[in-house]
């Protein structure tokens, strides 16, 4: 490949890592929203509840994210044709809702890292369960939730690479059209390059952060 077909192929690379950048950003996001309210239903001692966040991440965790992604869009109009979606919500969702898993199970763990004698506390004081969570036990856990939520965040930055699996015009689909229609299979290579600097840059960010508030431990 010569520096002019770089040249020339540059700007779809990027047109598909932003929409690399963007699935990752906001199904993290919505990920961890939802991920937190999974892992405050595992730990309720309603049964129900308990036992339907349990279901939930059991699913998600137990079976791949690509045939997630290929459900939601392929399967969904099959079983009714209200349910069809378009390729960026499909994508969100299975992204999302699988994300959401795994920062459950990340928040649990550091949840539950918290001394026991901190809800006992809280119980003498008369604070609810969402009382002593908000106001005692997450402040607590956060800075030692930082490490793995940033081995997710990660992990899921290259997941985003499945949604070729619809057509979306993520950077590993851009990579593989190009290749494909231009017989330049050396193109993975600086598209390669492009999710090493998407994942360092996240490290990166991470790495300050942690740094950030372990001095306040």
């Amino acid at each position: 490949m010569t520096l002019e077909n770089l040249v020339n192929f540059l700007p779809a690379l990027f047109d598909g890592l932003i929409v690399t950048l963007t699935l990752t950003l906001v199904s993290a996001f919505l990920g961890v929203i939802l991920g937190l309210f999974l892992a405050l239903g595992r730990l309720t001692k309603n049964k129900i509840t308990e036992k339907a966040c349990w279901l939930y991440i059991w699913v998600f965790r137990g079976t791949p994210l690509l045939m997630q992604i290929v459900f939601f869009y392929y399967a969904l109009p099959l079983l009714d044709n209200r349910l069809s979606l378009p390729k960026w919500p499909a994508a969100f969702l299975a992204l999302s809702l699988n994300a959401a898993a795994y920062f459950a199970e990340i928040f649990r763990g550091g949840i539950l890292s918290i001394d026991k004698g901190q809800f006992e506390a809280a119980t003498a004081l008369g604070l609810s369960y969402a009382q002593t969570m908000r106001k005692i036990i997450i402040p607590q856990a956060y800075r030692r939730l930082i490490p793995p939520m940033s081995n997710e965040f990660i992990a899921l930055s290259k997941d985003t690479s499945l949604v070729s699996a619809i057509g979306m015009t993520d950077l590993l689909y851009a990579t593989t059209q190009i290749s494909n229609n231009n017989m330049l299979p050396i193109i993975f290579i600086p598209s390669a390059i492009l999710y090493l600097v998407l994942t360092t840059l996240f490290t990166f960010v991470f790495e300050k952060i942690e740094k950030k508030y372990s001095a306040y431990e």
